[in-house]
């Protein structure tokens, strides 16, 4: 088959993915194998190659908002049939066991592993995934528009959670990437008002036409105090001016995988009258059930723009660079 692969570490501007042929994968007991349609491009593969986490598996095939149709069976597999769409996501699997797996923080668990990380991911034409963590996906999205639900999505519902937005209440969204673009359907959909911070002109418009109260570049620009904020840019020294932006009680969550340092916080201006600070570590599969149930509720219309598997150097080149509206999404056909 042919699949994009990691061999080394690089910057993403240097292009080091490179388009191969190998063995396609089997799939052992509990698992299914999907002839994959379509893989997101995500922020996460970004540090993954360009090592801002450490290297788990080298050569590593990246990938994990993974859309394909189910085309062989693993023994003791039950929940998926043969010619079933199914969604391949972040999270591949937990020991089940510990403390945080028994309750309900999977999330948390520090046996866990992930897809495109640890094991292979779907910037191939096969890929496959213990049947337990993969994900049946509503009938109302395409291929190419499911696949970013099964991150950027599933994340950034999370970091919505976390967020603990008031009814009704002012949320912030710094940063307007892939996820953003999701996080900002369903918050308006649950009746909150967003402002969005962003640096891009474009990503600004976009915000406004898609129904953002208000859209700039600093948050010294914002009308109002913020409820809530969700930060998406992977850039510390924005936490400091986003907690002045907070009401009294608001709530900062932080959803990247990776953070700049933060610089120092002032006590009274930044943490005083019950301000918090709470970060998302990856995902329960509870949270991508119920992600996916909303999205299909409140009609979430994922941008996309669509690339050849052999450009995946490009398509994360876009991304970094700001050069693409809501998500990349790998084509594999």
């Amino acid at each position: 088959m042919q699949a994009v692969v990691l061999t080394k570490t690089a910057p993403v501007d240097e292009s080091p993915l490179e388009l191969r042929e190998i063995d396609p994968p089997t799939p052992g007991p509990g698992e299914v194998r999907v002839r994959v349609r379509a893989c997101g491009v995500c922020r996460t593969d970004l540090h993954i190659i360009e090592g801002d986490l450490p290297a788990m598996k080298r050569p590593v095939v990246p990938g994990h908002q993974v859309v394909g149709v189910v085309d062989r069976l693993g023994e003791n597999c039950e929940r998926f049939a043969e010619g079933q769409r199914i969604g391949i996501a972040w999270l591949r699997s937990t020991d089940g066991t510990c403390q945080f797996c028994r309750t309900a923080r999977e999330n948390l668990c520090p046996a866990s592993r992930y897809t495109g990380y640890h094991c292979d991911g779907g910037y191939a034409e096969y890929a496959v995934v213990p049947e337990a963590f993969a994900y049946a996906l509503p009938d109302g999205f395409d291929d190419a528009t499911a696949a970013p639900l099964l991150c950027a999505g599933i994340i950034g519902y999370r970091a919505l959670e976390r967020a603990q937005v008031p009814p009704g209440g002012k949320l912030l969204l710094v940063g307007f990437g892939s996820s953003a673009h999701v996080t900002l359907q369903i918050a308006l959909y649950r009746g909150h008002d967003v402002f969005v911070v962003t640096r891009s002109e474009g990503h600004m418009q976009t915000a406004r036409e898609m129904g953002a109260a208000w859209a700039g570049a600093d948050t010294a620009g914002l009308p109002a105090k913020m409820d809530s904020a969700v930060l998406f840019a992977p850039v510390g020294h924005l936490v400091p001016p986003i907690m002045s932006a907070l009401e009294r009680g608001g709530t900062l969550s932080i959803a990247g995988i990776h953070l700049t340092d933060i610089p120092p916080l002032q006590y009274q201006e930044h943490l005083f009258y019950d301000k918090q600070i709470r970060s998302v570590a990856a995902n329960t599969r509870e949270d991508g059930r119920r992600m996916l149930a909303e999205a299909a509720r409140a009609d979430v219309k994922p941008q996309v723009t669509p690339y050849r598997l052999e450009d995946a150097n490009k398509a994360l080149q876009d991304m970094k660079h700001s050069r693409i509206g809501g998500t990349g999404v790998l084509m594999i056909d």
